[in-house]
């Protein structure tokens, strides 16, 4: 689990147990933003990082069986890479470049929104060579969460940092079999229910859906992932966390409290508790974890 806002640490934490094994501190004049992604064998773990004096992107890459033991950065070319996947190839990196620079010493003040330079990259998790590189349409559209099919298809969604009154596309779409980049157009009473704000992407592997969350206008959004077509929204106050579950569905968590359930254009509610949750959510199978 990874610091952000932005972060400076990130912990190991055995599941079964509920405790946390480790914790690592960023490198010197590093901080992190959030993310991370293993190898297909588990032996690396792959952290979204900024090297601050610099301003520059970073992927730090650990060693995940020997403590967590930096082994060395792959340099990328933009600032502010956030949200980490790894491709169903088991060898490209797809990361949410976000574009916006930070400074730890600053909190979370955004430096260089006048000239933001946002992208979708896929890169080389060995060598850090660039395969990709996506821009979105407007260069305050910051690239911030992502998730991947399994036949390699990438949406990604946004947090527009211009005028508040404008609403452009938030989502985008990548075939990175064929190259082919796309943003989703919604319709106008749909798109500027979203306030300019997408939290996370969660796709289902057993259907053609996605969940697009969009906390500040308290919906989700259920599309097709490979028309771009937008099947449902279901409405949920603050839901940030996505992640999907059987039968077409998916989990959702909200900032206010609660987990739902939701489909159809219907959630419910189906723990009870005072916790409040954060952005994202992974699932993990204990049988096999």
């Amino acid at each position: 689990m990874f610091s952000r806002r932005p972060g400076r640490y990130y912990q190991v934490i055995d599941f079964r147990q509920g405790a946390i094994v480790r914790q690592i501190e960023a490198e010197k004049d590093h901080h992190f933003y959030g993310h991370g992604v293993f190898s297909p064998d588990g032996d690396l773990l792959y952290v979204t990082a900024n090297h601050f004096p610099s301003g520059g992107g970073r992927i730090l890459v650990y060693d995940a069986r020997q403590a967590y033991r930096l082994l060395g950065n792959l340099e990328l070319d933009g600032i502010g890479p956030h949200e980490i996947r790894l491709h169903p190839d088991g060898q490209t990196l797809v990361i949410a470049l976000g574009g916006i620079r930070t400074h730890p010493d600053y909190d979370r003040l955004k430096l260089n929104i006048a000239d933001m330079q946002p992208a979708l990259l896929l890169i080389d998790r060995q060598t850090g060579r660039t395969v990709q590189r996506h821009e979105p349409s407007h260069h305050q559209l910051s690239c911030r969460h992502l998730d991947v099919s399994k036949e390699g298809i990438v949406i990604a969604g946004y947090q527009f940092e211009g005028p508040e009154w404008e609403a452009p596309p938030l989502i985008a779409r990548l075939d990175s079999a064929t190259a082919a980049f796309s943003e989703i157009s919604l319709a106008e009473p749909e798109q500027a229910a979203l306030h300019n704000y997408i939290a996370s992407i969660a796709i289902d592997p057993a259907s053609r859906l996605v969940a697009v969350t969009a906390p500040r206008g308290n919906r989700a959004l259920l599309l097709d992932y490979r028309s771009g077509e937008h099947i449902e929204t279901v409405e949920i106050s603050d839901v940030a966390g996505a992640l999907a579950a059987q039968g077409k569905a998916f989990m959702f968590t909200s900032g206010l409290g609660g987990i739902y359930r939701g489909s159809a254009n219907e959630a419910a509610r189906i723990e009870g508790s005072d916790l409040r949750w954060d952005n994202h959510l992974t699932a993990t199978d204990l049988r096999t974890g």
